[in-house]
């Protein structure tokens, strides 16, 4: 089966859309890609995106539904027009959509009881008529509804990707959020391990936003923080930040370390007085200490660490986390023969190729969820009548 992963990450930069050939159930899977693009976002959407995580009205969140859904389809149709495949081709499409909002911690609803809730826009009904392609989304809240955290989800995929049957891998995932996925050696599903760890493109991008007042989006390269220094002092303010601190299964996003968190570095920085770049090198080291303190509990049994997701493209942030988990050899995903900016991409097409079968593909022993579910819901496609997976099913 051909299928699409539709992903936009937390730093809300623009679109990766990953072409691939699925065979196979369950953890046997076998995947190859076909195809990636990377669709930047207009810089004014960006800025939108950014601003209605935090700020937005309902009528801005409305809109924005169905703009992010027609773009997402538009990087559908380009992925394929990419690999001169058309529409009919390809059975299916997995958008993990746009977050706006992520709150997993429990808050007490009067009347109702303990609830978890989870945001993403991009209106799957949208893909699925543009493309013709039926298509899969909101993946997170299924894993809310039965106790888990929604997050992080691609473990699944790294189990099925990068399960090794002698070493043990960590598998870190720098999006706008840093994560990891803890594999051993010949693992199974109840002992994969997985969270998340703390900030990573996402402070970087706004503080380089900040500085060159919005000609420049990110550090590309790391080669900003490259020419400066970690400031120790504003390091250990920052890794006083009470995330650090709790226990996994943890997931986090814009909500804790997204403008008020930007502000409170930049306030900081200016009362000593920091240039920019000791900034950018503090913030970087803060991604690459969060990851390897949140690690340090299975670090003497980890054999490598393979790093993914657009952060494995800055040098400077790679330096880091190479001095951080030393002796532990550091790869990239392109050593392991995938390339770092479409594996969350891969996740989501791997991630409904499993629900158009029926099949569960949350790990509660990574989310917390109290069942393994079968995760999102279906957008149908224009010229086609699928199969509905069985209601409920559980592993």
């Amino acid at each position: 089966m051909k299928v699409i992963g539709l992903m936009s990450g937390t730093s809300g930069d623009g679109i990766d859309a990953a072409l691939v050939e699925i065979r196979g159930q369950g953890p046997s899977l076998r995947v190859r890609m076909l195809s990636h693009v990377t669709v930047p976002y207009p810089r004014s959407l960006s800025r939108r995106l950014l601003a209605v995580a935090s700020s937005g009205t309902v009528a801005e969140v409305c809109h924005l539904n169905v703009v992010v859904g027609e773009l997402f389809a538009r990087a559908a149709l380009r992925v394929m027009q990419q690999s001169r495949i058309s529409p009919q081709a390809v059975k299916l499409i997995g958008s993990h959509g746009q977050t706006v909002h992520h709150l997993p911690n429990v808050r007490v609803e009067p009347g109702v009881g303990r609830i978890r809730s989870t945001l993403q826009i991009g209106e799957p009904a949208v893909i699925a008529e543009r493309t013709g392609v039926a298509t899969v989304a909101n993946f997170r809240t299924r894993d809310l509804a039965v106790g888990g955290e929604g997050a992080p989800l691609a473990p699944y995929a790294h189990y099925v990707l990068f399960r090794h049957p002698q070493r043990a891998r960590l598998i870190v995932n720098l999006g706008g959020i840093a994560n990891v996925t803890y594999l051993p050696a010949r693992p199974s599903l109840r002992t994969v391990r997985a969270f998340d760890t703390g900030p990573a493109n996402m402070v970087l991008d706004a503080l380089v936003r900040h500085y060159s007042r919005g000609r420049e989006l990110m550090d590309r390269g790391g080669r900003r923080a490259a020419r400066g220094t970690a400031d120790v002092r504003l390091l250990a303010k920052l890794t006083a930040h009470p995330f650090f601190r709790r226990r996994p299964p943890k997931s986090t996003g814009r909500e804790e370390f997204g403008e008020a968190f930007v502000l409170r570095v930049l306030a900081e920085a200016r009362r000593r007085g920091l240039r920019p770049e000791h900034v950018l090198a503090t913030c970087s080291r803060l991604t690459a200490w969060s990851v390897a303190d949140a690690t340090r509990w299975i670090r003497s049994q980890v054999g490598e660490v393979v790093v993914g997701g657009g952060g494995a493209l800055n040098r400077t942030l790679m330096r880091d986390l190479r001095e951080e988990f030393a002796p532990t050899p550091v790869y990239t995903l392109e050593d392991l023969g995938w390339y770092s900016k479409s594996l969350e991409a891969v996740a989501f097409a791997i991630l409904a190729y499993e629900t158009w079968h029926g099949r569960c593909a949350n790990v509660p022993a990574v989310t917390g969820a109290k069942a393994a579910v079968i995760l999102g819901v279906l957008a149908p496609g224009r010229h086609r009548h699928p199969k509905t997976p069985s209601a409920g099913a559980r592993r």
